[in-house]
């Protein structure tokens, strides 16, 4: 970047598990690339990042001040934010600040893979696609350079990550309600480090719109032998049934009815095979293939491991299908 582009702003930056805004800033620090990162709380998370050299900006993304200020003097911005009912408020803010305020050179911003399929007349994705289809629709009428990256289902994402970890430490299964839907996830930090290449050089990516997935679309069964080689015992896909499952496993994961909703539909879109997609996109642009599930799941060994007198999530297995 040269001198006078002033530092790269992340939105979302104070991420946990998974957080893409938390990987892009530490990719971008790495790469010697100037940053500022935006956080919702001045907590424990946004002290790592200062503890990275990285100025930190507290602020919601839905108020038009906030945004101006942590936007001064940038001229590359990713915006992001988590599973919100205010997610297409934060966009629209974003939006019409960086509009007024002029100077935007790049804005990469999140989505999600399923808009591809969407169009205005579509309700039977979860509030949260359509959250996201609509704010792609307001970035674009903005006028601004703007890149959607769109991934897949995260492998961080509760289906692959926390609710898959309480069946195969209660029975040694991966019991979810995708029938026969193929899926490829990515992991997040994938994802991160194809945003950081976009915002690092966008002369050398100028595409609008970058769909990204693992490495390979596969069945749960596959998904399952994955686990399997990774965790050094078998794991066995169990299609449960989608209203048992929904009754009792979703709830009991501790999730807000918002994300309930989200993950609910994701579920409901796997039995359709709506996530059997396959694109490269990772490996062409930061020259390094995603990462399979099995890698994933070897670096999250613990979170599968049994713990004694640890009572899991849905104790009795769910009828299968």
């Amino acid at each position: 970047m040269s001198p006078d582009a002033g530092p790269v702003l992340v939105t979302g930056a104070a991420g946990g598990l998974g957080g893409v805004g938390r990987m892009v800033v530490e990719l971008l620090v790495a790469r010697s690339v100037p940053v500022r990162a935006m956080a919702h709380r001045d907590d424990e998370r946004a002290a790592a990042l200062r503890g990275l050299g990285v100025p930190v900006v507290v602020g919601d993304l839905t108020r038009p001040d906030d945004v101006a200020r942590a936007l001064d003097g940038c001229r590359r911005m990713y915006f992001a934010m988590s599973v919100s009912p205010d997610y297409l408020e934060a966009a629209a803010t974003v939006a019409t600040v960086a509009r007024a305020t002029g100077g935007l050179e790049r804005l990469v911003a999140m989505s999600q893979l399923t808009v591809s399929q969407m169009n205005p007349l579509r309700t039977r994705e979860s509030h949260q696609q359509r959250l996201h289809w609509l704010s792609e629709q307001v970035l674009d009428w903005s006028g601004l350079p703007v890149a959607h990256v769109r991934p897949t289902a995260f492998c961080e994402n509760p289906l692959f990550l926390s609710l898959a970890a309480h069946s195969i430490r209660r029975d040694g299964t991966l019991s979810l309600p995708f029938g026969a839907g193929r899926t490829s996830p990515v992991a997040a930090r994938d994802v991160a480090r194809v945003v950081a290449a976009l915002l690092a050089d966008p002369e050398a990516h100028r595409e609008h719109v970058y769909e990204l997935t693992g490495p390979r679309a596969q069945d749960m069964s596959a998904v399952a032998e994955e686990y399997s080689r990774a965790l050094g015992r078998t794991v066995s896909y169990v299609d449960v049934a989608p209203d048992w499952w929904s009754r009792e496993i979703l709830p009991a994961a501790g999730l807000p009815p918002f994300a309930q909703q989200h993950l609910l539909t994701l579920a409901r879109m796997h039995r359709e095979n709506r996530f059997d997609r396959l694109t490269r996109t990772v490996e062409q642009v930061t020259g390094l293939p995603a990462q399979t599930i099995e890698a994933f799941v070897a670096e999250h060994r613990a979170a599968f491991t049994p713990v004694a007198g640890r009572r899991p999530v849905g104790a009795t297995p769910g009828p299968g299908r």
